[in-house]
């Protein structure tokens, strides 16, 4: 079992503090703030019917909120959702059976929406909606060792004293436990030691994109202290929990911080990361995409207060746009630095796919239009001489500024000029490459056009030549920049997509070669491509199942947030318009194998063949020994453990047998739960999602206060971050891609292990069987009023 903390927020009212009235459009809360507003007719509408307020946040990684919201007029419901998938909804506070609270941490930098409703459709009043941070701490803070109770700010490099008593704040399972906060600066490694005489101490990591427990020092025999190392993924700060072993232990201790350098190079000694904040000075140049800059280091330029000399240019992004920046010099060891808007901070010392040389290179994709300071320096303090600095595409081509050719488009009255190098959707141009034309950094002669497109809509762009290595790039509104090097025929080029915004694009036409040229013809079309099964209607066409086991009364080890795994989804779907009135929700005493098998069989009745299937489970899952065999090859059967009892792969593949409908989904998030795909997806229309390969457990999402990973992406997906082409429908397709997104940027680090102890790292598994990629899984209700995910 995994102990799972809660980082609660502690609440301060500030004085001076704005008072706002809600409105239609969303307006700025932070942490402190209080709103005053009402739920009238005329606000924007959720598609389930209830008025809506939205407030956005600027929130921070690993930073923890609470927002609650009151009213003597109407029952209360909170929503936040952001980035990556960040999805929490509340109904009551505990104890309050109309206001609502939500206690969050934060998963990444980036805008949140609060959606302040009612819940149910049409209630109308006055509310007071409140947002809290844990940066706002009372009286009692920490300082000169003295003791504590509540945590505080730890020290860098120096001890602290605290004790646990009664009065302090409990995790779930009966510890008591004291908040301490530690600034960090990405890529440095820090050890946090927790002591006592008096009780087991017990350490917990969380925030940052970090997580970690550990109950006892590993490099200390026989000892009940504890000590964790870790090395910080960003800049910020991470929460340390200072709690006990055991439920109810309290007594004094002591918890110390030590810092470690960067990781050691193989050659030279640990280098703390430099201090590049922005020095409020006019830069020393400016530098754009493409372009190469000469520069040198010398005596009378500033200097990092490790002794470094430094020059700064000034590098102006659009979001989306990756660049590569390569830092060289024949002089000095090159050390590099990019900062800027949306929070990027990132630097590098040698080229990790150099030549051996130390030259510096960083590749990054900019989060936000803007002006970023690049930092030339080197490695040591004091180096001097010359250098170049290159700003590159990320794969070393650079779009022209402005189109240089004369081209033609071909339609029935023959051929025609365009003008400006613009093209229309549906029409063919034809020009050269020729000496002369505007050249990529790499040196491939290049025309510009742009077009006009509109989110969600597909289109193929087309490039065919004979005298030369066709070569496509588009670039979005936004920045970000898409590349196709061949089409069918190995020559040609051609790129089929999706947009994914509107706006005007810019294709650029080239080769793949520097310095080819002669003539092409270029077109931008509509795609064929439509998603399969098109006349799916919205509407509540979701029949589910949705179980989840937090409590097993004794008949195995209890679990945190799993029941509310499917609550969530339930909550999810219903407020998204698609979840028919015939789903089951089954909560722990409720999910007994009888309870789980009636209700399959009463869900399948009403889903017919037009409808989507859905059974999730969140909660235990267990391997049973038996003989190999075909279905069985390592002679296990996997199962999910029940209140009283358990179901096999088996004979879950007998009861989704049964089944007559469009799409049927199978989700499971628990331990072992891949061992189901052999069994279930084994006839056209059945697609399954599981949390782990079937010999390897899952774990709990403390992070994202979920009992699984899969659970909390499966919500945000089906409630709209899964339609990855903005056309109101989530396909199989899409889906499997945002999950395994998902998996990959949040759980690649978790560990995973086996029945027999052995270690590796937690897998999602997709198996769409005879579930094609365009096919859909669900139509997202109609929205008109702009409100997105919520």
């Amino acid at each position: 079992m995994r102990k799972v903390l809660f980082f609660t927020a502690l609440s301060l009212s500030l004085a001076g503090s704005p008072i706002l009235t809600g409105a239609a459009m969303a307006q700025q809360l932070r942490p402190g703030g209080q709103v005053q507003g009402e739920l009238a007719r005329g606000d924007d509408r959720l598609e389930s019917g209830e008025f809506t307020d939205v407030y956005e946040i600027q929130g921070r990684a690993g930073e923890t909120l609470r927002a609650t919201m009151r009213s003597d007029e109407f029952d209360t419901y909170l929503m936040i959702r952001g980035p990556g998938g960040f999805s929490e909804d509340n109904d009551d506070a505990d104890g309050d059976g109309t206001n609502s609270a939500l206690d969050v941490r934060l998963p990444a930098n980036g805008t949140y929406r609060i959606s302040a409703t009612s819940y149910e459709p049409g209630e109308s009043g006055r509310y007071v909606l409140r947002l809290d941070g844990a940066g706002q701490r009372g009286p009692g803070g920490l300082g000169g060792g003295q003791a504590n109770a509540g945590g505080g700010v730890l020290r860098l490099d120096g001890t602290s004293g605290g004790a646990l008593a009664q009065g302090d704040r409990r995790l779930t399972s009966g510890e008591f436990a004291d908040d301490w906060t530690l600034p960090v600066r990405r890529g440095e490694t820090y050890t946090v030691s927790l002591s006592s005489s008096e009780f087991d101490t017990y350490l917990m990591l969380r925030g940052g994109g970090l997580s970690d427990d550990n109950d006892d020092d590993t490099g200390q025999r026989g000892t009940t202290n504890s000590r964790l190392t870790f090395t910080a993924t960003a800049d910020g700060e991470v929460g340390i929990a200072a709690t006990s072993f055991q439920p109810g232990e309290v007594g004094r201790y002591q918890i110390a911080v030590e810092r470690d350098g960067m990781g050691a190079r193989a050659d030279q000694g640990r280098r703390p990361q430099p201090d590049f904040r922005p020095s409020g000075r006019e830069a020393d140049g400016l530098i754009q995409v493409g372009q190469t800059v000469n520069g040198a280091l010398a005596r009378g330029d500033r200097r990092l207060e490790s002794g470094e000399y430094i020059n700064t240019w000034t590098l102006r992004g659009r979001r989306g746009q990756t660049v590569d920046l390569r830092l060289t010099s024949s002089a000095f060891d090159p050390y590099l630095a990019i900062r800027g808007p949306g929070g990027l901070s990132d630097f590098n010392d040698d080229d990790p796919d150099g030549d051996g040389s130390f030259n510096s290179r960083l590749v990054v994709t900019l989060p936000a239009d803007g002006d970023y300071e690049v930092t030339a320096t080197s490695y040591a303090a004091g180096e001097e001489g010359a250098y170049r600095l290159a700003a590159l595409a990320a794969d070393g081509r650079t779009a022209p500024s402005r189109p240089s050719q004369q081209s033609y488009v071909e339609d029935d009255g023959g051929r025609q000029t365009v003008a400006g190098g613009s093209i229309q959707i549906g029409q063919t141009v034809g020009g050269s490459l020729q000496a002369g034309d505007d050249q990529l950094s790499s040196g491939e002669y290049a025309d510009s056009f742009t077009f006009v497109g509109r989110r969600g809509q597909r289109i193929a762009a087309e490039l065919t030549s004979s005298a030369f290595d066709a070569y496509l790039i588009l670039r979005t509104p936004s920045g970000e920049q898409i590349d196709n090097d061949d089409g069918e025929n190995g020559t040609d080029s051609r790129l089929d997509t999706v947009l994914a915004e509107d706006g005007e694009y810019e294709v650029q036409v080239t080769s793949f070669a520097p310095g080819e040229t002669g003539s092409y013809r270029f077109s931008v079309a509509p795609s064929m491509g439509t998603p399969r099964q098109a006349a799916v209607q919205g509407g509540a066409r979701v029949h589910a199942i949705m179980v989840g086991i937090s409590d097993y009364g004794g008949a195995a080890g209890d679990l945190s947030y799993t029941d509310e795994d499917a609550e969530k989804l339930a909550e999810t779907l219903s407020r998204g318009g698609v979840l028919d009135p015939s789903s089951v929700v089954l909560t722990n005493a409720e999910a007994t194998v009888a309870g789980v098998r009636r209700a399959f069989a009463q869900v399948a009745r009403e889903a017919g063949p037009d409808d989507m299937f859905l059974f999730f489970f969140s909660g235990h899952g267990a391997q049973e020994a038996g003989g190999p065999s075909g279905g069985e090859p390592d002679g296990r059967t996997e199962t999910i453990v029940l209140r009283d009892g358990e179901i096999t792969d088996a004979e879950m593949a007998e009861m989704f047998a049964g089944l007559n409908t469009r799409l049927s989904l199978l989700v499971l998030d628990s331990c072992f739960s891949g061992g189901f795909a052999r069994n279930v997806i084994d006839r056209p229309g059945v697609m399954g999602l599981f949390s782990s390969e079937e010999d390897l457990t899952s774990s709990v999402a403390d992070k994202f206060e979920a009992g699984g990973y899969l659970s909390h992406f499966l919500r945000a997906g089906l409630a709209g971050e899964g339609d990855v082409d903005g056309d109101g429908a989530v396909t199989a397709g899409e889906l499997a891609t945002y999950l395994r997104r998902q998996f990959v940027a949040e759980v690649s680090g978790v560990e995973a292990e086996t029945i027999e102890g052995q270690r590796n790292y937690q897998n999602l598994v997709i198996d769409r069987g005879g579930v094609q990629v365009d096919d859909i899984v669900l139509r997202l209700a109609s929205n008109g009023s702009g409100q997105g995910g919520l």
